[in-house]
């Protein structure tokens, strides 16, 4: 009778441990599996980066990453959309057509203090590319009340600051994309970017000088430029992949500086790809000054970061000028660790 019992128990005990071990399996299965699925999930997901404008060496550090596979490393999909005259890049980026997009920092400032959180995770320019190249030689400092022409989708900040500190009282002419109404004769003087329409001019024709050529970055207006943004709301919810985004698309911006050359020919596809008019030499000015834009003048290095001091100087310049309702620090622009 007592064998028969400890046989008993021992086969319940057997059953019980089985069942716990199959529960046990069960349950490692299901986490195996769910885990499969979200680490595939946040893989298949693609990120879609707009940058500002149209394909062009400004943005060459991108299209390296892309093609030399640097995003795919990464265990990310990637894909580069240029906005277009109906949807320029941070309306895509407020619709959630697309991720990432660059920014000038004085863009991004404006974008937040209007009530759109975003973050910068990742900073090339270290330096102000802007000008202002007057007509007939003059010095823009001279010409009060000037017709002076800005960009229409913004990028003129400084200037308009610049303007009322100094009681220039500029009048400005808004332009698209081209030099053709400077060239015209319809303006006294137009901003230029020392990478883009700086050389349009020179190709043109017009004369250079430190007569008619103002450099912002030699004024007290050094403040960074360029930067890839994502919403606060976006980035909270992917800091992975951004991180990663930002990581590899520098290592397509080293890789340019290294290899300017063959950085051009990949830029030549995407130009050529939509069909963009443009050429060889352009391109390869644009992106030796653009290389050149991204090393800091203080530490002479190529440092992907944005200053504190330069988002104060923007800040405070913005603020005083009417271009900002408060001041945006640097807390609010960047990652918190």
């Amino acid at each position: 009778m007592k064998t028969h019992l400890s046989f008993l128990r021992c086969h319940f005990f057997i059953s019980a441990v089985l069942r716990s071990l199959r529960v046990h399996s069960l349950t490692l299965y299901f986490i195996f599996l769910f885990s499969s699925f979200t680490s595939a999930s946040a893989q298949d997901e693609t990120i879609v980066f707009t940058p500002q404008w149209t394909a062009q060496a400004q943005f060459a550090g991108y299209y390296v990453a892309e093609a030399k596979g640097f995003y795919r490393e990464a265990g990310l999909k990637v894909k580069i959309e240029h906005p277009s005259a109906t949807q320029p890049a941070m309306s895509r980026l407020r619709a959630g057509h697309c991720q990432a997009t660059t920014l000038q920092l004085c863009q991004a400032m404006e974008i937040l203090d209007g009530g759109t959180p975003l973050v910068n995770i990742l900073q090339t320019s270290m330096n102000n590319a802007m000008v202002i190249v007057s007509a007939r030689g003059k010095d823009p400092l001279t010409q009060k009340g000037a017709k002076v022409g800005i960009w229409s989708v913004g990028f003129g900040q400084l200037a308009i600051c610049m303007s009322i500190k100094d009681s220039l009282d500029y009048q400005w002419v808004r332009f698209a994309q081209n030099i053709n109404l400077f060239l015209s004769g319809a303006l006294d003087a137009t901003l230029a970017m020392s990478y883009n329409e700086y050389y349009q001019l020179v190709q043109a024709g017009i004369e250079m000088s430190d007569k008619n050529v103002y450099r912002f970055c030699d004024h007290g207006y050094n403040v960074q430029e360029d930067g890839v943004y994502m919403t606060r709301g976006y980035y909270e919810k992917h800091k992975e992949q951004a991180k990663k985004f930002a990581q590899a698309s520098r290592r397509g911006w080293e890789w340019a500086a290294q290899h300017p050359e063959e950085a051009l020919d990949i830029v030549m596809q995407y130009v050529e790809r939509d069909h963009i008019a443009t050429n060889r030499i352009m391109q390869r000015l644009m992106l030796k000054e653009v290389l050149r834009l991204q090393v800091d003048r203080e530490s002479k290095k190529r440092e992907f970061r944005l200053r504190p001091d330069m988002v104060q100087l923007a800040s405070r310049l913005m603020v005083e000028y009417g271009m900002l309702s408060k001041e945006v620090t640097y807390s609010q622009l960047t990652v918190k660790n």
